[in-house]
């Protein structure tokens, strides 16, 4: 990088902010960033230069509209490596949940005027619009996996994917299991590990919020929850949720909805 600190930019798309509040929550640490980078874009933080060419691109949000395709595709070109961060990024987030509704009837139940809102018929992750070099999950992504990420690509390497599932956070923390031990529904089994087992530690079930682990045995699981006493329909409700549009997330969640009208 000829000998200059590299340059970072962190980019908002369809969001609610959480994951760059994630990165401003860092303290201390997200002083000593600018000692490691030149941080040319971070409108949250105060620099704004959206258009800058960047060696590195944290991307939170999804795209849900005409000017977040173009707008993408801006960033994906002027990015050396570009880094999704967070549910809505690498997997669609709470806004794609309109995927599996009437869109129209919702914008005409919201606004008087939906003529007017320019907005495409889905809302998407990241990588179904441009290439993506490394995806950070989380509804908010993990601060301590972001500093983590950007140490990894500041020394040449590219980070390591977690793959197994939060129950395996839950045995290293000595969490008691709900869905044994207190007959909750819990997305733990199939969901990636990263968030240090945030809600099972808390004594509730997970919600899957960064998204489908290395293995999910969707059919295991949801028979489990049906055990439990949820219908299919409640089952889909839980892959279709904060990660729905993840591959896995998505079909589980499809196959349920099927099934619960047969």
């Amino acid at each position: 990088m000829n000998g200059q600190k590299p340059k970072l930019a962190v980019h908002k798309f369809s969001s609610c902010d959480g994951c760059q509040l994630a990165l401003l929550n860092l303290g201390e640490t997200l002083l000593q960033l600018p000692e490691l980078v030149e941080i040319v874009h971070f409108a949250e933080a105060g620099p704004n230069a959206p258009d800058a060419t960047v060696d590195i691109a944290l991307v939170e949000g999804s795209i849900s509209t005409p000017e977040d395709v173009h707008r993408i595709r801006m960033v994906r070109e002027k990015s050396r490596v570009l880094v999704t961060i967070g549910a809505c990024a690498t997997a669609g987030g709470l806004q794609a949940l309109a995927n599996f509704a009437d869109r129209d009837a919702w914008m005409s139940a919201i606004y008087p005027n939906p003529e007017l809102i320019d907005t495409l018929r889905t809302s998407s992750a990241i990588s179904g619009h441009v290439r993506v070099d490394c995806e950070l999950h989380g509804c908010p992504v993990s601060s301590r996996q972001v500093v983590s990420a950007l140490r990894e690509l500041l020394n040449g390497v590219m980070p390591r994917e977690e793959t197994q599932p939060v129950c395996v956070e839950c045995k290293r923390r000595g969490v008691i299991c709900t869905l044994v031990s207190k007959g909750e529904p819990c997305m733990g089994p199939v969901t990636l590990s990263g968030c240090g087992a945030l809600c099972p530690a808390a004594g509730r079930g997970c919600y899957g919020c960064y998204g489908p682990a290395e293995r999910v045995n969707d059919p295991s699981l949801s028979n489990r929850f049906v055990d439990l006493g949820l219908d299919r329909q409640a089952s889909a409700r839980r892959f279709h949720f904060i990660a729905n549009q993840a591959p896995a997330f998505k079909a589980a969640g499809s196959r349920l909805k099927d099934e619960s009208h047969e």
